[in-house]
């Protein structure tokens, strides 16, 4: 939401005092903000392999799960996609971002090969949600300098064979997702 003009001169001109306790205020009421604060200010913006980490970790707990059909599969990957997101929108860090979902994908594909290897009306959902993300991970590696995806082929690879061998090879086709990355 815009300002007008006249208010921002007004804030401007608050007492020092007025205005950090309004801005205390504002911060609580965005979890957002107050984390991406947290993360900066008191942080100092140097615990992004922690951060990593424990979402890793939590990825590895999560697909060590039993689940027995692809819904639930879905349910857990979405969920822990979200917290990816929230890192990214936190600590800026794409990469880490990358990484994590292409570990996610690679993770949850192997845990989870039996439940998902063949399409029926049950898997749909779960295989188009698998090929999506599979492109946004291409996308993300496209937008990478060539030195640093170099890095990334192999688990890229493992991806794309996954992917192509279970119930999401019907929308990675029609998506025209390839099937090699060549190095």
């Amino acid at each position: 939401m815009a300002l007008p003009d006249q208010l921002k001169k007004a804030i401007v001109q608050m007492p020092s005092k007025e205005k950090d306790k309004l801005l205390l205020r504002l911060i609580t009421k965005d979890k957002t903000l107050s984390d991406k604060l947290h993360f900066e200010l008191i942080e100092d913006s140097a615990t992004i392999p922690e951060r990593r980490d424990e979402i890793s970790g939590r990825i590895v707990r999560t697909s060590k799960f039993n689940q027995n059909t692809p819904g639930w599969v879905l349910m857990d990957m979405r969920n822990l996609s979200g917290d990816i997101s929230y890192h990214v929108k936190v600590t800026r860090d794409k990469i880490g971002g990358l990484e994590l979902n292409l570990f996610l994908l690679n993770t949850f594909l192997e845990s989870y090969r039996d439940i998902l290897k063949t399409y029926s009306s049950r898997a749909d959902t779960c295989a188009l949600y698998i090929a999506k993300k599979a492109q946004t991970i291409l996308n993300g590696l496209d937008k990478l300098d060539e030195d640093y995806r170099v890095d990334y082929i192999k688990d890229t690879n493992n991806m794309l064979a996954l992917v192509y061998s279970l119930c999401s090879k019907m929308y990675a086709r029609q998506m025209e997702l390839p099937q090699v990355l060549e190095e």
